[in-house]
């Protein structure tokens, strides 16, 4: 009697032993490991919806990656003169026309380089006579002299202009930034020239 009511008793426990272990593990509850808390587990979640980076290597990684392309496209920009991607000194109307009115104009700044190189090997020939390294002299002083005089030109008539086309808009810099644009060859100047010589800005 109590053997029979054993056997009752053990063979439902069996069976629903059986059941437990067949059905298939919760895959979100993964067992070998403690349940993270929960500001854990949302910062986890935060993380892998944003896809903000896991680790330092890894932002630093996608950081030198942006940086990259953004390079990349500055000096797409700089040699297209698309104003989206210059640089901020570049950037912005102002500078677009000061850009344009120097490049339009023939500059004698832009030649420094080329005559001090010439001027610096003439005052180095030796010769008999002194009249070369007198005359390389001199021209170093009427390309100083010139330099000076169209500056100061280039200054005053870029003020005007540039109070007549933006007169409520910051012009801080943009002089120095047209002056300082004329000592560059006009192949070499950075955005690329957008004007011919001669064509109105």
């Amino acid at each position: 009697m109590f053997r029979s009511r054993s056997k009752e008793e053990k063979a439902p426990t069996d069976k629903v032993t059986a059941d437990l272990s067949k059905t298939p593990r919760d895959p979100q509850a993964p067992k070998g490991r403690p349940t993270p808390k929960r500001s854990d587990a949302q910062t986890q979640r935060r993380r892998a919806s944003s896809g903000a980076p896991a680790d330092r290597k890894e932002a630093m990684k996608r950081q030198r990656e942006a940086r990259r392309v953004d390079m990349a496209k500055q000096r797409e920009a700089l040699a297209s003169g698309d104003e989206r991607y210059l640089p901020a000194r570049d950037k912005g109307p102002v500078r677009r026309f000061v850009r344009d009115f120097v490049d339009s104009r023939f500059c004698i700044a832009e030649y420094f380089l080329p005559l001090a190189v010439i001027i610096l090997i003439l005052s180095v020939i030796q010769v008999q006579n002194m009249n070369i390294q007198n005359i390389s002299l001199l021209l170093w002083l009427g390309v100083i002299v010139l330099i000076v005089i169209d500056s100061i030109g280039l200054t005053f008539r870029l003020r005007k202009q540039l109070n007549e086309r933006f007169p409520d808009t910051p012009k801080r810099g943009a002089v120095a930034y047209g002056l300082m644009r004329t000592l560059q060859m006009r192949r070499l100047r950075l955005p690329k020239p957008q004007v011919k010589r001669g064509e109105r800005p």
